[in-house]
């Protein structure tokens, strides 16, 4: 299977270049997403994709992450505690995100048809998941 880049077209990797081009430059402040998009002379669209194809990047390479926080908007990251402080808040997202499927999704189906075949085989998954999500969040509120 290709790497990420590699599924990547070239034009991605230019505009993942330009971003990080104009990220480096306003280091150690951060950019918001309008900031990003009016530096780079990039279309909203560009951004997105450079940012998308730099994250693979990053990941490939080893380079200090990029994270996104509402006060300084998107930067690269190299203190311990900022870079915790963003996976804690974007695990929580997710969590979040799962539960409300489940509670807004899958628990009215299993209301409808409690004996269905479907139904039991997503329950069984299911209380896996939310078990292992119960010691994530015990994790992240730490």
């Amino acid at each position: 299977m290709p790497s990420a880049s590699e599924r990547r077209s070239p034009a991605a990797q230019r505009h993942a270049d330009t971003v990080r081009f104009v990220l480096f430059e306003a280091r150690p402040a951060g950019l918001t997403f309008n900031q990003l998009v009016r530096s780079s002379e990039l279309s909203p669209h560009q951004t997105r994709s450079g940012l998308a194809c730099l994250r693979d990047t990053i990941a490939e390479r080893g380079w200090p992450p990029l994270i996104w926080n509402r006060k300084d908007g998107y930067k690269f990251c190299a203190d311990p505690a900022e870079l915790q402080a963003y996976e804690v808040a974007v695990i929580r997202g997710k969590l979040t995100e799962i539960r409300r499927f489940i509670t807004g999704t899958v628990a009215p189906h299993a209301a409808l048809q409690p004996k269905g075949r479907w139904v039991k085989h997503l329950n069984t998954q299911l209380s896996s998941v939310e078990s292992t999500l119960d010691v994530i969040a015990d994790f992240t509120d730490a």
